[in-house]
């Protein structure tokens, strides 16, 4: 038996985001998930949703108020002065409560 090791960050190559929604803004932006082709003048999070927000209403009020929004780079919380790249996952999603 042969064994083959696939490197999978061969198939992404860099060449879009992962962009997911919860809560709130999945129901505000209309979907839970969408690949995006980052901008060379976007480096952070905070440029990441200006960008976003400029798409549309929609978006725009998904993120009104970024103080109430949180992320995640590659499933770690981040602030939004955080830097990405294509290569990243982000999450955008409420605060999170317990109880």
């Amino acid at each position: 038996i042969q064994v083959i090791a696939y490197d999978l960050s061969l198939c992404h190559k860099g060449a879009l985001m992962l962009v997911r929604y919860f809560a709130w803004l999945k129901d505000h932006t209309g979907c839970a998930q969408e690949d995006i082709a980052l901008p060379a003048d976007i480096r952070d999070l905070n440029a990441l949703l200006d960008h976003l927000s400029a798409r549309s209403d929609n978006y725009a009020k998904a993120f009104a108020d970024r103080q109430v929004v949180r992320a995640a780079v590659n499933h770690e919380f981040a602030n939004l002065d955080h830097p990405i790249t294509n290569e990243d996952e982000v999450a955008f999603f409420p605060p999170v409560t317990g109880g």
